[in-house]
This record gives structure tokens, C-alpha cells and sequence, in this order.
């Protein structure tokens, strides 16, 4: 996991920021140590500790990330924030921690108060980062994960930390000499002028024009030039009696702009149209997203419903194995209420595990759900960006006076 952290004030602040509603879950797991139960309280609290001494940033904030492609159970959360705050000198301070889930990833916040209540000064905390780092490192090796580049050298550090699935689009095909023949060989036949010639090859998508020795040239809408009586099989002398001179038609380059002229606009409205489906898009990955997220909200909440009634129907069984009155008392004598006591504190950690593991598991499989979407909505919008680029490298090209790649 990913441990980034820093000392901080803004109590305020930092609890909206660890409540915003742009994650798709927020579970405020643990608020511990403090007389509040909730983070504005329990940050603020702090704060107003902090006014008794000389402290301006009174809480530190660490965030946990774990590899992309990992499930972490709640436990292990635990496991390494307690770690993390051995390591950074704050065993038993108050602490909140808070975890996230957004475009199917699942990462955790804890914020402790750096205020010691017994000394009435900050906790110091000289190389935090670089403990961190080294924590970081440790359990990296530990779960035999890759290691991230920033782990290995600073110098190689991705801050997003993260990596963006490419999808290879498929080269687009070159164009066949038969295809192009067959084109201006169909013109021709249907045409019996030089206007109904040119209406006919603009259909087809090229456009007539002067070459530089006034026979006749053909262009396509890449600009690419094609001598007119070599593609049709013809003599100069046959294309001139049907089409006549070429003196009135505009030259290769005066058509050229032309071309440019004329895609550059297609380009734009293509690029318009394109936008307008990218929206359109957005917004039904937006609506399903929406509807995900509210039945995973409904699935946890049923289940967390679930857990309490179990809970509080085991407490009832357990509680009722102890006898009052006179037996009550028989029972102490015995050490049976010291038996009983401990036999309930098991059934109840147990069931505690089960139920964090039942949670864990649904968490997962939402992640799961999550990631389905945000990959197939990748793979569309890569796809979409491909063609963006392609619009306007062609843009860029017919702009530059230069042919657009095939």
C-alpha cells in the first residue's frame, strides 16, 4: 500500500473533504479517543486543544492506497494503519478512520490528533515521510507486490500512481489501386461532359483539375494526385475530345486548397458530432454509475441491517445464560459466571469476524461491478480519443498544406 501523509491544520476543512459526496462510499469506520463521535466534532476538539499550546498543524493525515489490481480486506487495513502509527510516534493518540470508493478502487484515511493531553504539546514527528516510505517499501515486499518505480529510485516516482489501460486500434487500411480505378472508370462511363464528369467524380470523392502540362489530373480528398488518361487506359487526346481543354479548370494547387478548404469544414462538423456522441456517452456511464452506486448503498445497508439484528439477538442469548439472584451468586462462587463471560466474549468475536469478513466480501464484489463499468467506459473513450486525435492530426495537415496520413 501506498502511505502518503502530512501534518496538517483546518479541521474544518478536513472533515468535508473526507465526507464529499463525489465518492461512491464513505464509511466513517472508527472515531477513536475523542469525546465526539462524529469527524467535524472530533477534529474540532482537537483544534480547540491545540489553542492551549503553540501547535498550528494539530492533526496528521495519512492516506492508504493499495495496488490497483488488490483487494485488501478491512482487517489489513487495520493492520498497517496501526503499523503506520507506531512508526510515526502516535501510538494511542485519538484517531478517525475513514474509508473511500470510487470508480471501483477502495482506499483509506486516518487522521490522528497530534495533540498529547497529558505533556498539553504536539507529538514531534521528525522524518515521517521517510518512514513512510520505508513502511511503504516493507509491505510492498511483504505481500511480494510489484514495486512501484517511486519506490525503487525518487527520481522515477509516478505521482498518479496509477496506469490507464491502452487499447490498440487497428491501423486504417491503404487505399486499393483497383478501388480507385473501378471509381474513375464509373465516372467516366456515366459521364458524357466535362460538368457531368466533375459531378460524377465529386460523388465518388475526387475532384478534376489542370496538371502542370494543362492535361488532366485528378484529386482525391487527401490531396494525392492521379493522371486522368493513365487510370482510365485512355490517350490524351481521347479525354480532351470528351472533356475539351483544360485552360478553364483550376490547377492542382488552387484545388489542393480547395480540398482543404472543403475537409476542414467535414473535419469540423465531424469533430462537432463526435463531441456531441462523447456527451451522450458521459452521460449514460453517468446514469449507470448512479444506479450502481445506489443499489450497492441499498445491498450494504440491508446487510449492515442484517448484522445489527444478529448482533443484538446473540447479545440477548448470552445475556440470558447468566442466572441472578441467589444462583447468580452460586455461579460466581463456582467461577461458571467466569466461564460463562468468557464463552460469550468468543461467540461474539467470531461473529464479529464473520461479519466483517460478510462486508469485505459484498465491498468486493462492488469494487468488482465498479471496475466493470470504468474499463468498459476506458475502452470507449480511448476509442473516442482516437478518433479525436485522427481529426485533428487531418486538421492540423490540410491546414499545413500537407496530404493527411492514411
Amino acid at each position: 500500500m501506498i502511505l502518503v501523509g502530512n501534518q496538517r491544520g483546518g479541521a474544518q476543512d478536513l472533515a468535508v473533504h473526507l465526507m464529499k459526496p463525489e465518492n461512491e462510499h464513505v464509511d466513517v469506520h472508527e472515531v477513536r479517543g475523542f469525546a465526539a463521535s462524529s469527524l467535524y466534532g472530533a477534529f474540532n476538539e482537537t483544534y480547540a486543544l491545540s489553542r492551549g499550546t503553540q501547535c498550528r498543524k494539530f492533526l496528521y493525515s495519512l492516506s492508504i492506497n493499495p495496488p490497483a489490481d488488490k483487494q485488501v480486506s478491512t482487517d489489513d487495513f487495520i493492520k498497517v494503519i496501526d503499523r503506520a502509527e507506531k512508526t510515526l510516534g502516535l501510538a494511542g493518540q485519538p484517531r478517525a478512520i475513514v474509508f473511500h470508493e470510487k470508480q471501483g478502487r477502495r482506499h483509506a484515511h486516518c487522521v490522528w490528533s497530534r495533540i498529547d493531553t497529558n505533556e498539553m504539546k504536539a507529538v514531534h514527528m521528525p522524518y515521517d515521510r521517510k518512514n513512510l516510505v520505508d513502511l511503504t517499501r516493507d509491505i510492498f515486499i511483504e505481500n511480494g507486490w510489484n514495486m512501484p518505480d517511486g519506490l525503487i529510485d525518487k527520481n522515477l516516482r509516478d505521482p498518479r500512481n496509477f496506469t490507464l489501460v491502452q487499447w490498440q486500434q487497428a491501423k486504417r487500411q491503404g487505399k486499393d489501386p483497383r478501388v480507385i480505378k473501378t471509381a474513375l472508370q464509373d465516372a467516366w462511363a456515366i459521364s458524357d461532359s466535362k460538368a457531368a464528369f466533375t459531378q460524377s467524380l465529386a460523388e465518388r470523392g475526387f475532384w478534376l483539375a489542370r496538371g502542370d502540362r494543362r492535361g488532366f489530373v485528378v484529386l482525391d480528398h487527401k490531396q494525392e494526385i492521379y493522371s486522368l488518361p493513365k487510370w482510365l487506359g485512355l490517350k490524351t487526346k481521347e479525354v480532351r475530345n470528351r472533356l475539351g481543354e483544360s485552360k478553364d479548370l483550376p490547377s492542382v494547387e488552387e484545388t489542393q486548397t480547395l480540398i482543404a478548404n472543403a475537409m476542414s469544414k467535414t473535419l469540423d462538423r465531424l469533430a462537432g458530432e463526435l463531441s456531441q456522441r462523447n456527451t451522450k456517452t458521459r452521460e449514460a456511464f453517468e446514469r449507470r454509475r448512479i444506479a450502481l452506486v445506489q443499489r450497492q448503498r441499498l445491498q450494504r445497508q440491508t446487510l449492515q441491517e442484517q448484522q445489527d439484528k444478529r448482533r443484538i439477538h446473540g447479545n440477548k442469548i448470552r445475556q440470558a445464560r447468566f442466572r441472578t439472584s441467589i444462583s447468580g451468586i452460586w455461579d460466581r462462587l463456582r467461577g461458571e459466571h467466569r466461564n460463562i463471560q468468557r464463552q460469550n466474549e468468543h461467540e461474539a468475536y467470531g461473529e464479529l469476524q464473520q461479519d466483517r469478513k460478510d462486508m469485505d466480501e459484498m465491498v468486493f464484489r462492488h469494487l468488482r461491478e465498479r471496475q466493470h463499468i470504468e474499463i468498459f467506459k476506458l475502452r470507449i473513450q480511448d476509442k473516442a480519443n482516437h478518433i479525436q486525435r485522427n481529426l485533428k492530426m487531418d486538421r492540423q495537415n490540410y491546414t499545413r498544406g500537407q496530404s493527411p496520413e492514411p
